[in-house]
């Protein structure tokens, strides 16, 4: 009887412990550039799609994204609104990693908001790729 009050007990708290694990600040992107075909980024404020192929872009996004240590915050869930859905592909085209960026250091990722612990998100740089190319396309 005692052994099963123990299991009753344990097995939630183990639960409990692992879930709080996931709060543990850690790196969202962990990519190596070369494998990365092309980013899509879609634009929530302006409703422009852009597709990112050039090598020097990619791993510039890429290697911003990878130094960034990540720290889990509260749910997502019933936000609306974005600034950056951005899809990160491999070289046969199949999706690595899908996420959005909010601010310079704001993410959302799996139905969660994370905050950069160690540096900012160069969204500048993103925001000047969407800029110059949706200007390119509307002339």
């Amino acid at each position: 009887m005692k052994r099963r009050i123990w299991i009753f007990i344990l097995i939630p708290l183990m639960l409990i412990l692992l879930y709080s694990g996931t709060y543990i600040p850690h790196k969202v992107v962990n990519i190596d550039p070369d494998i990365v075909s092309k980013i899509t980024v879609f634009d929530g404020n302006t409703g422009y799609d852009l597709e990112i192929t050039d090598e020097n872009d990619i791993n510039h996004i890429i290697n911003n994204l990878n130094e960034i240590t990540f720290q889990k915050g509260k749910s997502s869930f019933g936000y609306l609104g974005y600034r950056f859905s951005t899809i990160i592909f491999d070289d046969n085209g199949k999706v690595i990693k899908e996420l959005i960026i909010n601010s310079e250091d704001t993410i959302r990722y799996k139905g969660f908001f994370y905050t950069s612990e160690d540096g900012p998100i160069d969204y500048n740089y993103i925001e000047e790729l969407v800029r110059e190319n949706s200007n390119e396309n509307n002339r």
